[in-house]
């Protein structure tokens, strides 16, 4: 998949002991020298960084640090035993995407740090930060190599910031573990009230955890014309970043979803965080065009990867969503599965999977050039889950009595079009993942090979949200 114009070897490795007192500065230098990076260590071992765009500042002087469980923290008290310094210009290729070929051109400054001193007979941990400066912004994140001192480990806080140049102006919505699905602001961060933001939103699962706390990414721009976008990459077996806003300071912490016991993280060395991403620019459409969070993501570990083909589908939902049809098919049934006779149930005949509609659906995707229609509320289910926090929902394989998969199956077939499966978990992940195999055995026996799933509602297991490290894997 990739291919290398552009590979440079690496910079001459800088291997340095520095002083417990502190260190001295490692500067970085984007490829095209407009971005500035500075490492520095302060005179208590605090890790910090700053960052700059032909010379205006971006970030100001920030900590960086992570909090253990049962161990010192990683926040202070370190000194840097290693810093390499290296660069990387290569051109890969997208499956699909805007562009067939993306640019991969960076500088990178590698720090590994180490705690000062450990309980006697104990062995210091060591942490690597890494810096990617790219054209357009900055990735870094926390490494741990694979060490005596750490093995399996927990993660109870990060402490990671970005202290602001000043008090810009942020298009924001509410920091919430469950959804994104708020209007957005726009004022100043020392404006930024999500308790105001949160107002009059139909949202089915919301949770208000404090008026400091928004969503990444965070658009920002400032007074001079700066255009500043922070986010993250490659989130893997880790939460999901916000951000607390310190009004006062113009500055931001990440802030993770907890498990039910209050822990973020559970790793296990070697281990890695998400890059934390800062994309930045005097023009607001290299925001938008920025590749720099794909090229921080992990390349395809496909080989083949012929299978994956875009289309344009259309699909029966909307008109549930604007009252015109419903998931259900009958009103005011408490479902059992396994147990509820459907073809007993008055259906209310408003119910928007039928044979009939469906049918309509695939005529117009036939006729208008779309390649497949979608059709959700087509499984028995739905009558009384939303909102009831149950177990035990769908099954993913039973069809209500006025959807006829196979007649189905035929028409789509002899018009060309391909049907999409849904299916809604309703958040009870364990439920889902129970019944997984045999709900795709179902879609291959009916000629379905897409589908979209749904996480709407609280997660079971209970105490978990969507953006922590459990529904993130």
């Amino acid at each position: 998949m990739f291919d290398s114009r552009f590979l440079t070897g690496a910079l001459p490795l800088l291997f340095l002991i520095l002083a417990a007192s502190g260190a001295a500065a490692q500067d970085l230098k984007s490829p095209n020298g407009r971005l500035s990076l500075t490492f520095a260590l302060t005179a208590d071992g605090e890790p910090t960084y700053e960052l700059s765009f032909a010379g205006r500042p971006v970030i100001r002087r920030s900590k960086l640090g992570l909090v253990l469980k049962d161990r010192p923290p990683l926040t202070s008290a370190l000194v840097a035993a290693d810093v390499k310094e290296t660069a990387k210009d290569e051109t890969w290729e997208t499956v699909w995407g805007e562009e067939r070929r993306v640019r991969n051109n960076y500088r990178e400054l590698a720090v590994t740090l180490e705690q000062r001193a450990a309980a006697a007979g104990a062995q210091k941990t060591t942490v690597v930060v890494r810096f990617r400066l790219f054209d357009d912004g900055l990735g870094f994140r926390y490494e741990f190599p694979g060490q005596e001192a750490l093995r399996h480990f927990t993660v109870t806080d990060e402490r990671t910031e970005f202290r602001l140049a000043g008090d810009h102006k942020a298009f924001w919505i509410p920091g919430d573990f469950d959804t994104n699905e708020y209007f957005y602001s726009t004022t100043r961060l020392s404006e930024v009230d999500a308790e105001r933001g949160k107002q009059s939103q139909e949202i089915s699962t919301r949770t208000f955890f404090s008026a400091n706390l928004v969503q990444t990414p965070l658009m920002m721009k400032t007074d001079d014309g700066l255009y500043v976008n922070i986010h993250e990459a490659a989130l893997v077996d880790y939460p999901a970043m916000l951000l607390a806003v310190d009004k006062p300071a113009h500055a931001l912490t990440s802030a993770l979803a907890p498990d039910p016991i209050g822990n973020k993280a559970y790793l296990q060395a070697p281990a890695r965080t998400p890059w934390r991403t800062v994309v930045v620019s005097d023009r607001a459409a290299d925001i938008l065009a920025s590749r720099l969070i794909l090229n921080l993501n992990e390349p395809s570990k496909l080989a083949d990867v012929s299978w994956i083909r875009p289309m344009k589908y259309v699909g029966i939902w909307w008109e549930m969503h604007v009252g015109k049809a419903t998931w259900n098919y009958a009103d005011n049934v408490t479902v059992r599965l396994g147990e509820t006779d459907w073809n007993s149930l008055k259906p209310n005949g408003k119910h928007g999977a039928t044979t009939a509609n469906t049918k309509r659906y695939i005529d117009f995707a036939a006729r208008h050039g779309f390649q497949g229609v979608l059709v959700e509320g087509w499984n028995v289910g739905w009558e009384d889950w939303f909102g009831n926090y149950k177990e035990e929902v769908f099954d993913f394989v039973t069809p209500y009595p006025d959807f006829n998969v196979e007649e189905l199956h035929a028409y789509a077939a002899s018009k060309g079009v391909k049907l999409i499966m849904h299916h809604e978990t309703s958040s009870s992940v364990t439920n889902y993942e129970r019944r997984m195999d045999e709900a795709y055995q179902f879609m291959k026996r009916h000629g379905y090979d897409a589908v979209k799933t749904g996480y709407v509602g609280r997660i079971i297991p209970r105490g978990e949200w969507h953006d922590g490290q459990w529904m993130v894997n």
